[in-house]
């Protein structure tokens, strides 16, 4: 059976609380909302009750904050690409940020099994002030179960329209690009967090950031094979490539704390789900 999922999500500011309120059809839906922030920032978990794709499943994924709202997404698990005869699994996800909203985006890794077939786009869109800090992270195969990925591709798609266009195919059976010096090494995840704004953020503030990021790379077991770089005046850019996912989302995290409380003011608190 083939699934199509959408889930169609919008965050408001109403007398000081953010509201979440969404539409879906299909098995794609958000759980209830939570304030462990209190009522400025509403966070959700995204579930998917197959809990993958398989070829030809579509997941379609539409966020819009408002002005002056804060919303917080994140997952309960890794997404999982399984096995394909044919058609590609896709997942398509686009966030759009009105002036002053901020979003978090924040789902756990995507996992590449053998030989599917995937297709990741992620897109945002940024008004003058907007914020949006988030990641993407992919896993090829299970290399901890002995479940390398040697067969299928993953297409990645990742686009803020005139700032940042990403776009990468990996080939399972392409021995060039996995294991050589000059592509992933032998490294079998990829890991990007991003800090985009709508409006260029001031150099002392992206120098900050940068610094910030390197901080927390200095003494991490993936310091040699992580950076974090400023390709366009809206927009920072951390990217790493792991053995393994573990290690990976615990840069991320330890970044997204540290930017978090340095360019919002706001603690480094984590989604409860993260912690179960």
């Amino acid at each position: 059976m083939v699934w199509h999922a959408q889930l169609d999500l919008n965050y408001r500011l109403g007398a000081g609380r953010c509201v979440a309120r969404h539409q879906h059809s299909g098995p794609l839906r958000i759980l209830q909302s939570l304030y462990p922030e209190g009522d400025g920032i509403c966070h959700n978990v995204l579930v998917h009750p197959p809990g993958g794709l398989v070829g030809g499943d579509t997941l379609d994924l539409q966020v819009q904050v408002e002005a002056g709202a804060h919303g917080l997404i994140t997952t309960p698990g890794a997404t999982r690409f399984y096995r394909s005869e044919g058609p590609w699994a896709t997942q398509t996800t686009q966030l759009t940020l009105a002036p002053g909203a901020r979003l978090e985006w924040l789902p756990l890794e995507a996992i590449c099994y053998d030989a599917c077939l995937a297709r990741n786009q992620l897109r945002l869109e940024l008004a003058p002030g907007a914020e949006c800090l988030g990641w993407d992270t992919t896993a090829l195969g299970l290399p901890m179960a002995n479940l390398p990925f040697t067969q299928g591709q993953f297409e990645q798609h990742l686009e803020i329209p005139g700032v940042w266009l990403e776009r990468g195919l990996i080939d399972g059976q392409d021995q060039r690009l996995l294991n050589s010096p000059a592509g992933m090494a032998g490294q079998r995840c990829l890991a990007t967090l991003f800090f985009a704004s709508g409006t260029a953020l001031p150099r002392a503030q992206r120098e900050a950031l940068l610094d910030s990021a390197r901080a927390c790379l200095q003494d991490h077991a993936l310091a040699s094979t992580a950076g974090v770089t400023s390709p366009h005046p809206q927009l920072v850019v951390l990217r790493a490539l792991a053995p393994h996912v573990e290690p990976a989302m615990q840069l991320l995290r330890s970044v997204r704390r540290s930017w978090r409380a340095q360019h919002w003011g706001l603690e480094a608190a984590d989604p409860r789900i993260w912690a179960m």
